[in-house]
């Protein structure tokens, strides 16, 4: 399996947070279907001065890129237009 960091940064737009706050049941359920079959390792939400959430972070394990991008083009903070910007960068996690 391939680890890999995933930094995504919200919309800014005035209706940005709403559209997260809608997406986020639906978000989490895919995390918790990605922590059952082992594709999920760690992540939550980014957040700003005044603890509103703008962004997440996540370590997530696929066989390949090609799943990988699977899943992020169907995750509903993609479908529901949350995220702006999406870096997704080759990690691995100590193991110590």
């Amino acid at each position: 399996m391939i680890q890999y960091l995933i930094t995504a940064f919200d919309h800014t737009d005035a209706d940005a947070l709403q559209r997260r706050l809608n997406a986020r049941p639906s978000h989490l359920e895919g995390v918790k279907r990605l922590k059952a079959s082992g594709n999920f390792v760690l992540g939550g939400a980014m957040l700003n001065s005044d603890g509103d959430m703008i962004g997440s972070t996540m370590i997530v394990q696929f066989e390949d890129e090609e799943q990988l991008e699977q899943w992020k083009q169907n995750d509903p903070y993609v479908t529901g237009k949350v995220w702006d910007r999406v870096e997704v960068r080759p990690f691995k996690v100590a193991d110590v």
